[in-house]
């Protein structure tokens, strides 16, 4: 590797592993004595929790259009193969295992058969959906998976929407357009680590910055000394937090969440009681000639000062108060399993708990989980892979209403992103690659209960129905992610111009905000 191809500055944000680039923490009891006043009001506080959905989430059996037409269509499409993966209609009654389903004529062998889990959960729009070319309805009702059961509730109270049909664009986009390569398109559409580079930072894989880091690097000096935790990862690296400033901190679900080095903690190393100082001191020289080895030195020093601050903000009330994650049961097996989101919202409420003390106000979080590339045994995976999310939206909730004595949901937005949705026909058991899927925002400051962008037109091509939002079985986006991205750095108070640097393409679409938040 030479150096011309890489600036300092690049090769520490490749370093965010280990630490950041931030200035060492203040002394903490300093903090902790105005931790029991910072908790008595709602403070200036703001943070974005991104849930990524690892490997394409099957958004089409996610958020559904339950109007007589466009059911018609999904059903025939989806209820073919060995394992028809198509949902059971609004109304449906769980149909108990051992007997046979009404609707399809099959008998269920198991749980993890759409015919056990009963029908889709309607949901009411405060604003109607406007039917779309080719759908022949006269309104537009709208549904859930039965496994998101949990996270209703919040849609009811007005807490979680819908946005229909985002993806990766460039500009708007047509079906004739597309097929006539006669507009811009992504690059590499279907490939899972160009599409999760795209969602998370606007290119193709080797971009070296996100949107969420660089929203980070906007409010870096509002966290003081500790911005060291202004962009934080549950998950490992994810260039979605890497900015121009902003190195993402990464932390575990442990108890003490912060990386540590192992041998600096002891009194004693390789049974000398003096080695781990020396150990620290050779680790954290920053007399070297070399520019680089300074700066790794840094790091190295403000990693070992973070580490300490952080694990010790896990000691005050309110962290300690921050609600541990409920039981989850695994809905197909009926075993009892841990919640990968909850684990890491465990740390992530910690962490805003701490922010008073930290004198932390602004702060970016991303939290992922694998396991939603469905290309078999979609029956199986789907339905745990949506309670848990809907599991850790109501977790997220809840915790969120009292935490260290404040309502703190007007101050959290969380969001699911995904490499792409999958595609409208069955390959027996499971979906392949497609493009524009639906999402869900759920806070305090969102206005839940509606559904935002344009949901499309469901159905293939045939010689007497042409589909003009789909290409083959794949659906092409209304809604970009940078529109997506952008009305969410706007609540978190980035400014137009900020958003214009930030997205380069948003200047390609209509509307810059949605409206959601």
């Amino acid at each position: 590797m030479t150096l011309t191809t890489h600036t300092r500055r690049t090769l520490l944000r490749m370093t965010g592993a280990l630490a950041t680039v931030a200035p060492s923490a203040a002394p903490f009891a300093l903090q902790l004595a105005a931790a029991g006043a910072a908790a008595a009001a709602a403070p200036d506080y703001k943070a974005l929790i991104c849930f990524f959905q690892y490997g394409g989430n099957d958004s089409t059996n996610t958020v559904l259009a339950t109007d007589a037409d466009t059911w018609g269509r999904y059903f025939a499409i989806r209820n073919v193969g060995t394992d028809p993966i198509s949902l059971m209609p609004v109304g449906t009654a769980a149909t108990p295992v051992g007997s046979v389903n009404p609707v399809t004529g099959r008998t269920v062998a198991n749980m993890a058969q759409p015919e056990a889990w009963g029908g889709v959960l309607p949901i009411a729009l405060k604003t109607a959906q406007k039917i779309p070319a080719g759908t022949n309805a006269t309104s537009r009702p709208f549904a859930l998976h039965p496994a998101m059961a949990p996270a209703m509730p919040l849609y009811t109270a007005g807490r979680l929407a819908v946005l229909a049909n985002v993806g990766t664009l460039l500009n708007p986009l047509t079906k004739t357009q597309y097929n006539g390569k006669t507009a811009p398109i992504p690059s590499n559409l279907f490939s899972h680590n160009d599409q999760q580079s795209t969602w998370q930072a606007g290119s193709i894989e080797g971009v070296n910055m996100g949107w969420g880091g660089q929203f980070g690097d906007l409010v870096l000096s509002q966290n003081g000394a500790n911005s060291i935790f202004t962009a934080t990862s549950t998950s490992g690296n994810a260039v979605f937090l890497a900015g121009k400033s902003v190195v993402q901190y990464q932390v575990t679900t442990a108890a003490n969440p912060a990386l540590t080095m192992n041998a600096l903690n002891g009194t004693t190393l390789l049974g000398s009681s003096g080695a781990p100082t020396t150990l620290k001191g050779i680790v954290t020289d920053t007399t070297a000639v070399n520019n680089l080895a300074n700066d790794y030195a840094a790091i190295v020093q403000r990693s070992i000062g973070a580490s300490s601050t952080l694990n010790g903000a896990m000691t005050i009330a309110a962290v300690q108060a921050v609600p541990t994650p409920p039981t989850y049961v695994n809905p197909t097996t009926g075993a009892t399993t841990t919640n990968p989101y909850a684990a890491q919202l465990y740390t992530v409420l910690r962490m805003i708990a701490a922010a008073p003390s930290l004198g932390v106000k602004r702060q970016v979080f991303f939290i992922s989980m694998g396991g939603h590339d469905t290309h078999d045994a979609q029956n199986n995976a789907q339905p745990d892979n949506l309670s848990k999310l809907a599991n850790a939206f109501l977790y997220l909730d809840n915790a969120l209403s009292n935490l260290g004595g404040v309502d703190m949901r007007g101050t959290v937005t969380a969001f699911t992103a995904s490499d792409f949705n999958r595609t409208l026909t069955s390959n027996g058991d499971g979906t392949d690659h497609a493009w524009g899927g639906h999402h869900f925002i759920l806070g305090g400051a969102v206005k839940g209960g509606d559904m935002y962008g344009q949901f499309p037109t469901l159905g293939l091509d045939t010689k007497t129905f042409s589909n003009p939002d789909m290409v083959g079985s794949v659906i092409i986006p209304t809604t970009s992610v940078d529109q997506y991205a952008a009305t969410l750095g706007a609540w978190f108070g980035a400014s137009s111009t900020d958003l214009a640097t930030i997205f380069p393409n948003l200047k390609n679409f209509s509307t810059a905000n949605l409206g959601f938040v």
